[in-house]
């Protein structure tokens, strides 16, 4: 994933620019140019490019890349004024590393039109909302669980349940709205309310690569969200924990449904007999799994059908683009915002004077301003054809060894 540079590695690599005269390439209208840096880098940068960009507009941003020994960093300048053929930049507050794309960024030709389409099925339902994405497939889902049957596999989920939990309980916010504390949170994150002993502490990180648990420092936060001041944050925690003991509850797990972007429900787990063994990581990952098996059953069984949306292309503005991903925006109030996540994924039909690509893309970042919802996509298992016309279209030139530094950006 794209790293930003700590503020005295950014220093050293501007110094490195400046010093070493290294190379910044700047793609326009499949046109590559060089650029260099001509003076100390300060609140403004100063560069000479290779040949003429013609006449640049004031505020306008060109997307720079360059190569510091095997390590390729990129960032974004806006342009502030051209003086004969110097042009003159105002600083980045940020410079990446560890790109997540492999090619360089260049704004969209005039010649593209840029279609997308949500793809698969897109709903919208009275269920509690999240800001992520959980898409479900029949490859994700346990063989042994039958998702046609629901009533039986109920059954069979509570069978499984009651092999490590002395209790469960599978709700569904369809009938009844969140209510607890610990609802509310679940619905809210989207992530499984985990608490291995309810005389020790919530979780204080999360192993998960995509992250499932609600941490202690995110419980806080939600805490902090209702009400709870800074500085009775541990004291609530606390209380939180020692009720539950009290309660004859010795571990907890709820564990939410996931469908899409929507909370349907939760599966809740919790032992009440002293000396058993607590719940751990490996019991969460079961849980998790018969959650996956009941969306997708409740899909299965048409339990959502009524909030079925059409899907229909749509088209918004494409910032820029590379041969492998673009980064698009929307205007903010736009009702496919709120389906547009992190996960989701695109088919995306560019459009150029001699072909049609047709590509997956998958929504990899997500971040707004006052104005707009920007959404940076990864292009998937594009054709080798199509990739090759898109390169050479979009850098007017054809793919050689000398484009390995570029072309081999970490992924």
């Amino acid at each position: 994933m794209a790293t930003p540079v700590g503020r005295i590695e950014k220093e050293f690599l501007f110094k490195a620019l400046y010093e070493e005269k290294l190379p910044i390439m700047y793609v326009k209208d499949r046109t590559e140019y060089i650029l260099t840096m001509q003076q100390p880098a300060g609140e403004e940068l100063v560069f000479l490019p290779d040949r003429s960009l013609g006449k640049l507009k004031p505020r306008s941003k060109l997307a720079l890349l360059f190569d510091y020994r095997g390590q390729v960093i990129d960032f974004s300048v806006e342009i502030l004024t051209q003086k004969e053929e110097l042009i003159y930049c105002r600083a980045p507050e940020t410079l990446h590393k560890n790109l997540d794309r492999n090619y360089l960024r260049v704004d969209a030709p005039s010649d593209l039109k840029i279609l997308f389409t949500f793809r698969g099925d897109r709903y919208n339902l009275t269920f509690p909302k999240i800001m992520e994405y959980e898409n479900i497939t029949q490859d994700d889902l346990i063989r042994t669980l039958d998702p046609r049957n629901l009533t039986g596999l109920i059954k069979q989920i509570a069978g499984m349940l009651s092999n490590f939990a002395d209790g469960y309980r599978i709700v569904n916010f369809k009938e009844k709205k969140p209510e607890t504390q610990e609802e509310r949170v679940l619905s809210e994150t989207g992530k499984t309310l985990f608490i291995p002993s309810t005389v020790g502490f919530l979780p204080k990180t999360d192993p998960y690569p995509k992250k499932r648990i609600i941490t202690e420092d995110l419980f806080k936060r939600y805490l902090e969200s209702t009400g709870t001041g800074a500085n009775y944050l541990d004291e609530t925690c606390a209380r939180f924990l020692k009720n539950k003991f009290a309660d004859g509850i010795y571990s907890d797990a709820w564990v939410p449904i996931l469908f899409h972007e929507y909370v349907i429900g939760y599966i809740r787990i919790w032992i009440d007999k002293q000396g058993k063994l607590p719940f751990d990581f490996s019991v969460l990952d079961n849980v998790y799994q018969y959650a996956k098996v009941l969306a997708f059953s409740l899909k299965e069984n048409g339990y959502f059908e009524h909030g079925k949306v059409e899907n229909q292309p749509f088209e918004c503005r494409v910032l820029d683009i590379s041969a492998s991903g673009l980064l698009f925006a929307c205007s903010l109030g736009v009702p496919l915002l709120t389906t547009l996540l992190v996960d989701a994924e695109l088919t995306v039909t560019i459009e150029a004077p001699n072909r049609t690509i047709n590509v997956i893309a998958k929504i990899v970042r997500r971040f707004k301003d006052k104005s707009a919802s920007y959404f940076g996509c990864r292009f998937i298992n594009m054709v080798p054809e199509d990739m090759r016309f898109l390169f050479e279209h979009l850098y007017g030139r054809h793919v050689d060894d000398s484009d390995a530094a570029f072309l081999s950006g970490q992924v």
